[in-house]
This record gives C-alpha cells, structure tokens and sequence, in this order.
C-alpha cells in the first residue's frame, strides 16, 4: 500500500458503537426522538416510480413527516430547540467548519453541529446519521440514514482525490450494518436497492440513478439476520482448481474455497519485516536485503521469520527471557493461514518451510507492470499496457513465476497486479505517478489481464486467479474484459464498519464472481494517545473481519472468500520520499509533491484521525527501532485476531 488513489470518504469514521442494551448510564434521551421509530414515509407523501431512474418521493404533510422522523432527520428542525444545542451554541463549542468535528471525541457536538450544517443536503443528513449512531443512537440514526435513501438517493460527495462518493449507497451500507450489529433493536431493511449505472469511473456526468429505498420493517430480534445456509445440502455447479485447491461454486450462487476438500476461510497477512532505514526510494530496499534473504546477525537463517522476538516489556532490548521465536511462529499463533506475496519469490526453502511447518499457504503474485515492474517501462513513462513489447516482457515474468512454481502444494492462487487502475505517469520533480498508465487506458489493461489469465490456466489449470484492484473503480470493465480471472480482489479501505452491503453486492451483480479483499487495515496512529490508538485500530480490524466474515459461503452475499490483512509490521519508508521524510524515523506525516510540504498524513481517509499514517498499519510494531528487524512489540489488533482466528 503507497500512494493510493483510494475512493474513501473525505473523513468518515464510523466507529463501532456499543450495542443498545448497554448504552452507559449518562446516555441522556435525544431532545426530540420523533413519535415513529419506523416511520411510514407513505403517510406524509407520494412515491412515484419506485426502483426506476424516475423515482420521486413527495412531501405531502411536512409538518406531520417532521413529528414523526425527529431531530435531524429532514425535514425536522427541532435542533434548535434542542436544549444541548442551545447550551454548547452559546458555549462556542460549535465553532468552525463541520468536517473539523467528524473526529470529534464528543460525537453529540458532531450530531448538532451537522444537523444545522449548509451543506449538500444528502451529506448532511448522511453524516448527521453517523454521529447519530456514533453518539450512541441507534434507532435514530437508522432513520436518519433512510432519510437519504428516501430524500437523497442521488446525493453526490468528493473524496480527498476527488472522486465522487455515492451517499446513498453510504447510507444503505451503515443501515445494513446497524440492522445486523443490533438485532435487539428487532429492525429489518427490505427489498431496498441502490443502482448507479456508469458509477466505477470519476465521472458523474454519465451516471444513472435507479433507486428503490425499500422498508424498514419490525421484526423479532432473532429474525433480524437471516439464518445461514447449510451448504452440505446443496449442489456445486461449478468449480475451477484441483483436489488440493478448489474453487467452487453452490447452487444458491454462494463461493467457497477448499484446501484438500475441507473449508478453507483465507486468514491472510501481508507480510514484509524489512530493516528499518532502508527505503526502495534509493535503491537499498532490494533483493538482497528483501525479508526472504536478509541475514543481518549472519547465523544462516531469515531474520524476521525465525529470529523475531516478542519484546514484552516494551525497553526496547531483548532482555534475557525474551528469546527469539520468529515471526513464522507468530503469526501461526495468531491464525494466519495464508501470506501474500506481491511479485515473485525468493527462496523457495522458505516458503516450503512456512507451508509445512506453519500451515501457511501463499498467494502468488505479479505485480504485471505496476511500478514499471516486469514491463521495461521507464517510472516517468509508466508500463504501456498497448504496448506489444512490454506486454511480452510482462506475459514472460508471469509465465515464469507459473512454471517454476506451479507444481508446488503451497501455493493457493496467482494473483494479478496491484491496484494497477490508480495508476498514471508521473513528472519527475513534479508529481512522481506510480509507473503505470492503466488507469489512463482501462480497456488495454483489463483486456490484457484476461490474455494473462488465460496463458496462465494454459500452463496451470490446477490453481484460481485472481486480480489485485483498488478498490471497485473500473469495475465495469473487470466484468466485461476479464471472463477468464477466477477472482476479483480488491485492495478496500472503507473504515471500521467493514466494506458494507454495496461492497459485496456490486461485484456479484457485475461479475458473478468471488471476491477477496487483497489489502485492508488501519493506523494505529493517534496524536498523543497511543494506547487509545491500538484500541481504534483493533476495532477497525473487528469490524472488517466480521464484515468478510458475515460475507462467506452461507451467509451475507457468499461471494467472500477471505481478506489480506494489511499489514504484519509497522514499515518506516513508506511516508515519503529521502531527503523529505526519513526512512530510519518512524513519520506520523505524509508529503504534498505539489505543495512540496509535509501534511498531517499521507491523504484523508476513514482512520481513527481521519489520515492514514501508513508507517502505523503494522499488528505489530519495531519498537524505537534500535533493533530492527528483530524486535516486535504486538498491538492490540494482534492479539484479537489470535482470540477469534483460532476458534
């Protein structure tokens, strides 16, 4: 992960909220709850042309839909009588922009000062929702969200890079995650679906709203989510892969994948424990100083597989009792079955001995000429997917990848790039690009990946493929050029809450096909709290996990077939560029090329201060990094996956 163009939201956190029945005591009644907890909508108005671009809801009894939704919720305006309102209005503590309070530690601040925001009405009531939910009112919060759906449904907000966000789709993603996460609240979302044609580009100007915002209905607690499917009842329809790895598909559409015929949920890590100060900015991060070959205490061995220490008491030495156990052994421990590795291999020992002495599976990838890797691309220019020579070139450093590894039982999938539609060439001391050109030319790229994907399965019918994209941009044409990949992965950073309903929902109805999430995770960086911090960052990896999980075959959309958390240790280069940000120091900050300054992280996005700090993503951390590569200190987010990845 580096130099994302990422489509998150400009600053939206939604945390995890506790669930209703134990709300703490202080929790004070919302001024003005409305008198509805479900409201019926068709009471105070007219819909016209439901699930179709034409869709209209009209007001007819303003004043009775008001009473009814309460504080916050369009077209209500009691905030103002709002005691609590009123009291930190004249307090000043309402001062400043509305974005400023979207991390705000007092989230009922946040709901009030969005609630008389001069916004975009659909981001206003949107983000009025989320301090709703965040302040710990949940059934107020649920209607405020399908107020957008009902009022808003086209609403368009911008990213930090400028890419359009779709708030109604936003919405129903944090609706469908209330809904499950707080059964006791005994409310169901039906039949709602949100469709925005031509949505997977940066334009707005071609897209095509068909919108139907459903019902929120009362049910039992327990009728809430749907039970899970018993998936030894029903028929596999297709399958691709072999008897040792197998991808399969049941007849109710679900995914699974199997390992030797048994289940097998992909706990993924990516992993790269490389010494702190080296950086591939000047070349000494390579492949002889690569994880898979560094030996820097020389004693014959990997250093961060087999000579990690777990530095307990947290001095930054390794202190007598603190003997080294690998990094290989701690992440068994944690329950990782499966490692990432982005382009190539090398030390084929060493991924032999991860599988049979660790359990770990891998997946293999090729970078397919992201970073001008394996094109003959120069950076500046960017690989050239029209190019017939470095599409050669590329087609070679996949074939042999395949036929030197194909044979081995470890390996689980090829996987195909690395969110190679961000990328766009750059200008040297200007903008640095990404060595790519893919995103400038979707058609050539996607078209290309399926000519690789089919030369793989030509040489390797026993293993799935899969892509690596950013997020679900371009993914129209993943669905119309790439018949022949196996899998859509997809690098996801949307926030604690997970990928949300949309998330799954757009790549089955697209592409018919599984998914994995090739990169997700968080920062465990917050400003002067550091303990808090790995609590958020902890929080944000439950929320996704749970999220892939709900996900899988049997439940959810079942097209999940596992994630790739991002990422095992904290690595100190990825900031920015020498002399800017240095590569032996740990930066909280980020680099503007354009303004040529430093700025509070590397871009804005759904993280616990609303930047990701990308040298914090670790589960793990070097320390002060005196003794780096050796020493780990484990956050908290590790040791939750080692309680649930283990069950």
């Amino acid at each position: 992960m580096r130099f994302k163009e990422v489509l998150l939201s400009v600053s939206i956190i939604t945390f995890l909220v506790s669930p209703a029945s134990s709300y703490p005591a202080e929790l004070k009644p919302l001024f003005d709850p409305g008198t509805e907890e479900i409201v019926d909508y068709s009471k105070y108005g007219e819909f016209s042309n439901i699930g179709t671009e034409n869709y209209k809801y009209s007001i007819k009894d303003r004043k009775g839909l008001a009473a009814a939704v309460g504080e916050g919720i369009y077209p209500n305006t009691s905030v103002y009588k709002d005691p609590g309102y009123r009291e930190a209005q004249a307090a000043g503590r309402l001062a400043g922009n509305q974005w400023e309070f979207v991390n705000n530690d007092d989230q009922t601040l946040a709901f009030y000062k969005w609630a008389v925001a001069s916004d975009e009405p659909g981001v206003k009531q949107h983000y009025t929702a989320v301090a709703l939910a965040k302040a710990g009112y949940i059934t107020q919060a649920i209607k405020a969200h399908y107020a957008v759906l009902v009022n808003f449904p086209k609403s368009v907000g911008w990213t930090f890079w400028h890419t359009p966000l779709y708030i109604s789709k936003m919405s129903l993603n944090e609706i469908e995650y209330l809904t499950r996460t707080h059964p006791e609240l005994g409310i169901r979302l039906e039949d709602a679906k949100i469709i925005v044609e031509n949505s997977f580009d940066n334009e707005i100007s071609n897209d095509k709203f068909i919108i139907n915002p459903g019902k929120l209905v009362k049910v039992k607690p327990n009728e809430v989510v749907p039970p899970k499917t018993d998936l030894s009842k029903l028929k596999i329809v297709s399958s691709a892969g072999s008897d040792h790895v197998k991808l399969v598909k049941y007849e109710n559409g679900h995914w699974q994948l199997l390992v030797d015929g048994k289940p097998f949920p992909m706990k993924a890590m990516a992993y790269s424990p490389n010494k702190i100060g080296l950086t591939p900015d000047n070349g000494t991060l390579n492949v002889q100083t690569d994880w898979m070959t560094a030996d820097f205490n020389k004693n014959g061995k990997a250093d961060g597989p087999y000579d990690a220490y777990v530095d307990v008491n947290k001095n930054n030495k390794q202190d007598a009792d603190e003997k080294a156990v690998g990094d290989f052994q701690l992440m068994k421990d944690m329950g990782v079955n499966t490692i990432r590795l982005y382009h190539h291999s090398t030390s084929k020992d060493l991924l032999k001995d991860g599988y049979e002495n660790y359990g770990f599976m891998y997946l293999m990838g090729d970078f397919l000429g992201m970073y001008a890797v394996g094109s003959g691309a120069d950076w500046y220019s960017g690989t050239d997917y029209s190019d017939p020579a470095q599409q050669k070139k590329m087609m070679e450093s996949v074939k042999q990848v395949v036929m030197e590894y194909k044979d081995e039982s470890y390996i689980l999938m090829w996987v195909l790039g690395n969110e190679n539609n961000y990328g766009y060439p750059g200008t040297a001391g200007v903008e640095p690009g990404m060595g790519c050109r893919a995103k400038l030319q979707p058609d050539a790229y996607y078209a290309f990946v399926n000519e690789v994907a089919k030369m793989i399965k030509s040489i390797d019918p026993n293993h799935p493929v899969a892509i690596c994209n950013g997020e679900t941009v371009y993914l129209n044409y993943f669905a119309k050029y790439c018949s022949d990949v196996d899998v859509f992965g997809a690098n996801v950073y949307r926030g604690p809450n997970g990928f949300g309903r949309t998330y799954w929902e757009d790549v089955r109805d697209l592409t018919g096909k599984p998914s994995i999430i090739t990169e997700y995770g968080c920062p465990s960086y917050l400003k002067d709290n550091s303990a808090k911090g790995e609590e958020l960052q902890a929080q944000y990896h439950k929320g996704n996990w749970e999220d892939i999980e709900y996900n899988m075959a049997g439940s959810g959309f079942g097209n999940a077939l596992g994630g790739v958390c991002f990422e095992w240790v904290d690595e100190w280069w990825k900031a920015g560029p020498p002399p800017q940000l240095d590569p032996a120091k740990q930066e909280w900050e980020g680099w503007d090329y354009k303004a040529k300054a430093r700025i509070p992280g590397n871009f804005r996005g759904p993280f616990p201060d609303g930047w990701l700090h990308e040298e914090y993503l670790g589960v793990a951390s070097q320390g002060d990094g005196s003794d780096s590569p050796f020493l780990r200190q484990l956050k908290k987010s590790y040791f939750w996956y080692k309680d649930n990845w283990t069950k």
